[in-house]
């Protein structure tokens, strides 16, 4: 069997997959509050994306606690400190060679989104996005 090498164009189908598992299998992880530690299970946590290695050996897990009820160092600190706990029960619910090794970073997403609509809002932006681009064929 040949194998695939990786020419740069993202994640594979097989990582976004699995991604897409170990983050829906987290937050019902830590919805139920199936952790036991009392600051973590207070805590409403979103994970908005996990993405994996090639391997799919290492998982990388954007979290934000939900409406900024905390800060987001504390909550990576508890998942964190969770770690080898959340990995044994997503290995138990997922059927995959090697349970991975997980990584907690901020989600910035929204900060993102936010930057985003506040750059088109910029008038140069605006004006730029108001003029056709025909302009220049009719000349």
């Amino acid at each position: 069997m040949a194998k695939r090498t990786s020419s740069g164009q993202g994640p594979s189908q097989r990582q976004l997959r699995v991604g897409e598992l170990i983050r829906r299998t987290l937050s019902d992880i830590l919805n139920r509050g199936e952790i036991h530690d009392p600051e973590l299970n207070a805590m409403p946590i979103t994970v908005g994306e996990v993405s994996c290695s090639p391997d799919l050996k290492v998982a990388t897990v954007y979290v934000m606690p939900l409406l900024g009820t905390s800060p987001v160092e504390e909550a990576i600190k508890l998942l964190a400190r969770h770690k080898g706990e959340l990995r044994h029960r997503i290995s138990q619910e997922m059927s995959l060679k090697y349970a991975p090794d997980l990584r907690f970073r901020p989600d910035e997403t929204y900060d993102r989104l936010d930057e985003t609509r506040r750059l088109f809002a910029d008038p140069s932006v605006q004006r730029d996005l108001d003029t056709p681009a025909d302009d220049e064929d009719e000349g």
